[in-house]
Parts: C-alpha cells; structure tokens; sequence
C-alpha cells in the first residue's frame, strides 16, 4: 500500500523500475535480514537497511518515506553502533507506525487518507463517499495498530523465523485480505446506492 502523498501527479516515469526493485526489496527485507544472520554481523545489516531507506526516500520524494528513512536510519545507527540484531528487527514496527501516524492525521485534517486516493479515480466523490471513505481510513488505522503490535512481539519474544515469516508474508497476506474485503463491501454499498437512485 502507498501513502496519499506518494500517488500526486509529478512522479517521473523513468523511476518506475527502480520503484518497483525497492519496493520489492521493502517487502523481501525481513527475509533478507533472516538470511543474513548467519552470514554477516549485524553491522552489515545496518547498512542495508540504512541504504534501502535512504534509497527509497530520494526515488519517492515523499514526507512518508523522508519520515520512515529518518527512522530507519536511526535504527540502522544503533545496529552498527551496538552490532546488535534488534533495532533492524523494529523496522516494520516503524513502518506501522508511520503509516497509522499519516492515516490519523488525515482524520484529524480532512480528506481522509483513503478520500485521497478515491478522489484521484473519482475527483467528484459524493458526501456518501467521503464518509465511507473515513470508515475504511479508521479501519485502516485498527489494521495498523494491531500490525504494529505483533510486529513489536515477534521483533521482542519471538524466533527469527517467526519474526521473518511474520513481517515478511503473514502480514502482507493479512493487508491483501483486507484490501479484499473492503472492494467486495465497497461494491455492495455502491450497488445499493444505485438501486435507491434507481428506485428514487
């Protein structure tokens, strides 16, 4: 999923490519840190970390990932600088949090996060819209919330291979699930809407 403010018209195409690598290595991380844990020293894994981050804010040019780069590399920084495993472990606990973070606020200071993104497909979204388009931006908030916190748990009490199956297919499984459900509700209540037009 991507932040409102990465979705703005403006984006270069030519960095397509090299969106969709860093966004494939986003999601590979938590098994790219499991595999190289018998291999390299925790250092090491900061700097990837760092890298990607870094990487990735400079190609996207938005305040969610200038906020979740910073993080990272302070993450990174107390990695390399302990050589301990941990706070690369917290990454995805900080990405949680910087999503939930963006999505609050745009409750706080409407359009709503995912009005936003409704708005870019359908400019002229009704009153009902937007207040559907609320729900689903507080549902997504709770989806956040809980993510975050089994992504805590595995980083803190959990093995390495539950932390990395977790955050690197389990959760994204759990995203995918929801992304599906709200497009079978969002059907039905547009069908709705049409009916009581039509009958209207």
């Amino acid at each position: 999923m991507t932040p409102p403010d990465a979705l703005r018209p403006g984006v270069n195409r030519s960095v397509k490519p090299m969106a969709v690598l860093l966004g494939a290595v986003t999601v590979a991380y938590p098994f790219l840190v499991y595999a190289g844990i018998t291999r390299l020293q925790p250092q090491w894994l900061a700097l990837l970390l760092g890298s990607l981050a870094l990487v990735r804010a400079l190609v996207a040019r938005t305040v969610f990932w200038s906020a979740a780069a910073a993080g990272a590399v302070l993450l990174a920084a107390l990695s390399a600088v302990g050589n301990a495993l941990l706070p690369l472990k917290l990454y995805p606990v900080l990405v949680n949090a910087v999503f939930l973070i963006v999505f609050a606020v745009s409750l706080s200071h409407p359009p709503s996060a995912i009005e936003r993104l409704a708005r870019l497909a359908e400019p002229d979204l009704p009153a009902s819209g937007v207040a559907y388009t609320r729900r689903v931006t507080q549902v997504w908030c709770g989806f956040f919330v809980f993510n975050g916190a089994v992504a805590l748990w595995s980083a803190l009490w959990a093995s390495n291979e539950v932390w990395a199956l977790y955050n690197g297919l389990v959760s994204y499984l759990l995203m995918g699930l929801l992304f599906a459900g709200e497009w079978l509700v969002r059907r039905r209540v547009r069908a709705r809407a049409e009916a009581g037009v039509t009958h209207g």
